[in-house]
């Protein structure tokens, strides 16, 4: 894992939520932003600030188990 403290300018990446998010308050999520090398993700409430990346298969293993949870 690699983490940032600062996601500086990524508006270069297509950042989306996942559809299971509250849409009472669409800014409470992580957002995330796939390469075919990386998997960005950060705080919807906090767009400027810290982010981390990861491998594309710890992603998948990551979603894989929270689906389970």
């Amino acid at each position: 894992m690699i983490r940032n403290a600062s996601a500086g300018d990524n508006s270069e990446l297509a950042w989306f939520k996942s559809s299971y998010s509250d849409t009472s308050n669409p800014n409470d999520c992580v957002e995330v932003a796939t390469t075919p090398h990386t998997v960005h993700v950060r705080d919807s409430k906090n767009v400027p600030g810290p982010l981390f990346t990861v491998a594309p298969g710890a992603w998948s293993d990551f979603v894989t188990y929270a689906a389970q949870h």
